[in-house]
């Protein structure tokens, strides 16, 4: 049997500052859409730490297979954003109005418990909590990168779904960091204007 050369980890190819999209077409590094997959990208990395957060936490794991699931949507998410040619985004996996509906379940089943919210909250309490508002406030950065690329009028597949996605789901990380806090009997940490 041969043996299968293993794959450089370093190309090289990026060093002039410049890097391909799904499509081959070459685009500084500064580009809109490598800043909107690296938002992405950014936020499926905390999203894992979020999740390394609940290890030790019995009584929170219910999350995560939730959080596995949207770290896949945002993969699919990724590669729409780093595609402009029409053609291939029809190959590309898709993010439509099922991955929606999901979500929006998700936050629902989690929200049901919950009190009302009569004061706005300052991320932290429990460990897990602050990073479900660090998750919240990097997906709010995906999004605003997502709605430039769509004022500009740039191709992007699914469009309108990638931007409800993203916009649902800083709401779902902002209700798990409540139902957490709930799950664990640790009170939120209200904001105080007088402070």
């Amino acid at each position: 049997m041969s043996e299968i050369k293993k794959a450089s980890i370093y190309t090289k190819k990026g060093d002039s500052g410049q890097t391909s999209l799904v499509d081959g077409q070459l685009v500084p590094k500064s580009h809109n859409r490598v800043e909107a997959y690296g938002d992405i990208d950014e936020l499926n990395s905390v999203i894992g730490v979020f999740k390394q957060s609940l290890v030790s936490h019995p009584i929170l794991h219910d999350l995560n297979p939730i959080l596995f699931k949207i770290q896949n949507h945002l993969f699919n998410i990724g590669s729409l954003l780093a595609c402009e040619d029409e053609k291939i985004l029809t190959l590309l996996p898709s993010l439509d109005l099922n991955h929606i509906n999901w979500l929006e379940k998700q936050i629902d089943i989690l929200n049901d418990p919950l009190p009302a919210l009569k004061e706005f909250i300052l991320p932290g309490g429990h460990e897990a909590a602050a990073w479900a508002h660090m998750a919240r406030t990097v997906c709010r950065r995906a999004e605003r990168k997502v709605a430039q690329i769509l004022s500009d009028s740039q191709t992007l597949g699914s469009s309108g779904n990638l931007l409800i996605y993203l916009n649902r789901l800083s709401d779902f990380f902002f209700t798990a960091a409540r139902w957490i806090h709930l799950k664990s009997q640790i009170a939120e940490v209200r904001w105080d204007s007088k402070a």
